[in-house]
């Protein structure tokens, strides 16, 4: 009887993920992966995000600006994570903003932006004379500064139900939204982005003391929109 034969299979198997950079940092193990065409930040095991899209970590900047009172000049704002760019690289594409700063505690992603893969999103951001990196845990940075701003833009998570390490829950309670508040000047906005709605974030911003406060979604491809939550401090 005749071998019995087969013909070659035509299916193109995905690329596997490849391995960039892993650093052990002061919070646990950061991972920079290729995947395809598509550079991702890994913490701890748990994906953050990549360069597949960004117009969620852009409407976070866009709705900031535009819930600011039309009379801020040169308004300031903190971007809390820096993460892939989207976000820093967005808002210098701005010149309505006055400061840019940036907020990142991860040593080895401020790395890989300055001189490693992700360079090539953030490079012009980072040259841009409006733009200071601060490398520190933005609640230690919230609690320690004295300088104020117009628009806190903040993405260090999945969102309020899905934070990355435990000690970022507090951003999310009273005593983190207002360090939030003490940061914001009289009229301010806090934007939160997250991977999902949080009906409990909304009425913990509400019973801080924040004002205007409502969730604005971003389609995404796949699943449950992105969301920016919002809030406004009085004044």
């Amino acid at each position: 009887m005749p071998e019995r034969t087969h013909a070659p299979s035509t299916t193109t198997r995905p690329p596997l993920p490849e391995v960039l950079d892993r650093r052990e940092g002061p919070y646990g193990e950061v991972v920079l992966r290729r995947h395809g065409d598509l550079l991702q930040i890994i913490a701890n095991g748990c994906f953050l995000m990549d360069t597949s899209d960004g117009r969620s970590e852009r409407r976070l900047v866009d709705a900031a600006l535009a819930a600011l009172d039309a009379r801020a000049a040169e308004p300031r704002v903190l971007i809390g994570g820096l993460g892939v760019g989207f976000s820093l690289a967005h808002a210098a594409g701005q010149s309505r903003w006055g400061r840019i700063t940036v907020v990142e505690r991860e040593p080895a992603i401020i790395e890989w932006h300055r001189a490693g893969p992700l360079a090539a999103l953030s490079s012009r951001a980072l040259a841009d004379p409006r733009t200071e990196i601060v490398e520190m845990d933005l609640l230690r940075y919230l609690d320690e500064t004295s300088d104020t701003f117009d628009a806190l833009c903040l993405d260090i998570d999945n969102g309020p139900d899905w934070t990355v390490t435990e000690d970022n829950d507090g951003l999310y309670t009273p005593a983190g939204l207002a360090a939030c508040a003490r940061a914001l000047k009289a009229g301010g906005v806090l934007a939160v982005w997250s991977a999902k709605p949080s009906p409990e974030f909304e009425g913990t911003l509400r019973n801080a003391g924040f004002r205007q406060v409502r969730t604005e979604e971003v389609p995404v491809a796949r699943g449950v929109p992105d969301v920016v939550h919002l809030g406004v401090r009085p004044g």
